[in-house]
């Protein structure tokens, strides 16, 4: 069953259509990515609405479920889609739209209601299908072979922002469409800094965390290793060992069927229990798909139980502030009767220099 076909299954009672505005809900729904265009999607119909620059690969994505009209004036198409089809009560993403946005819409078309509808493709969107999966896991493979082409050629004179360049340069030419976030690379006492930015500075001894991804055909991955730049010392070792001790737990007791919130707890009560309490600031993990963060989370509030076909990080971490910080992050699927780590890279301490 096609995207737009369970969607249509999906529509509430009180409305006659939804307005897809968020532009990766409208690539998930019709496979183009493109901007300044809507999907509607109504009981019976559907329409992609794009404009003269996207028209000809719009086409393309044309089918039985879709019918791609070209956007000239937005008041004048999107007025005639409503209008031909009786289409009064229109539903919108209220998780995506911003209010002025939203009052531009009310301005152009007064004659019609809008409906706040919650994130109905985002609930779609977090069972991935399995071609879904394999574009996680060659984003993934993109991402693991970034890091072995960037550990081939480090030097101690390098700086952070290049350490994060050459990563993405590195997925790039490997083929992904861009990174799927902003490349974390920091080291020595930024390290503590759970989401620290790149630095025009010479890497620091100690630990150097590297959480990245790369972006493949809309999809992304998200992978986290820490390593050390010199000799890791003893308690150095005791952190990076917790880490990775409470890391392996979760991935062990993670899958479908559990709350998220018993999977945090798995990993925390170990950080905690070797005396780092306080020091793991975040929740154990997210879901992953066309946005880097998704349905459903890992965190102590998320008292859901985690939903067949999502894909979940784990990634623990231990900061210490002003000192350093540990973070360990894999990507896992959760079938049915198994959860499958979608992360080849070893986890092993590595140091280098």
């Amino acid at each position: 069953m096609s995207t737009i076909k369970k969607l249509q299954k999906m529509l509430p009672e009180k409305i006659d259509c939804l307005l897809v505005t968020c532009e990766k809900n409208q690539r998930y729904l019709t496979g183009l990515n493109y901007t300044d265009g809507y999907v509607v999607v109504g009981k019976e119909k559907a329409f992609l609405l794009a404009d003269f620059r996207y028209i000809e690969v719009a086409k393309r994505c044309e089918s039985d479920d879709l019918t791609v009209i070209v956007l000239e004036n937005a008041k004048l198409t999107l007025g005639n889609v409503f209008a031909d089809n009786g289409y009064k009560n229109i539903g919108f993403e209220d998780g995506a739209m911003t209010v002025a946005a939203l009052e531009g819409l009310k301005n152009k078309f007064p004659n019609v209601n809008f409906v706040p509808c919650g994130g109905l493709v985002e609930e779609m969107r977090v069972a991935k299908t399995e071609d879904e999966v394999e574009k996680v896991i060659k984003a993934q493979r993109i991402a693991e072979q970034a890091l072995d082409r960037l550990l081939g050629l480090m030097t101690p004179n390098m700086t952070e922002i290049e350490v994060a360049l050459e990563l993405e340069y590195g997925m790039r030419k490997l083929g992904a469409e861009k990174p799927s976030f902003d490349t974390i690379a920091v080291s020595g006492s930024a390290s503590s800094l759970p989401h620290g930015e790149p630095r025009n500075i010479k890497l620091e001894k100690g630990f150097l965390t590297l959480d990245y991804g790369a972006l493949y055909q809309g999809y992304c991955s998200d992978m986290t290793r820490t390593i050390v730049i010199g000799k890791a010392d003893d308690e150095m070792k005791k952190v990076y060992n917790t880490v990775l001790k409470a890391q392996l737990a979760a991935l062990d007791f993670v899958a479908a069927g559990k709350k998220g919130c018993d999977c945090d707890k798995v990993a925390r009560d170990i950080i905690y229990g070797a005396g780092y309490e306080g020091c793991f600031g975040h929740s154990l993990g997210h879901g992953v798909g066309m946005f880097i963060h998704e349905n459903p989370r890992l965190a102590g509030m998320w008292d859901k139980p985690l939903e067949v076909g999502a894909i979940v990080t784990v990634e623990p971490g231990i900061y210490l502030e002003g000192k350093y910080g540990v973070r360990i992050e894999d990507m896992v699927w959760l079938k049915e009767n198994e959860s499958v780590n979608l992360t080849n890279a070893p986890k092993e301490l590595i140091e280098l220099f």
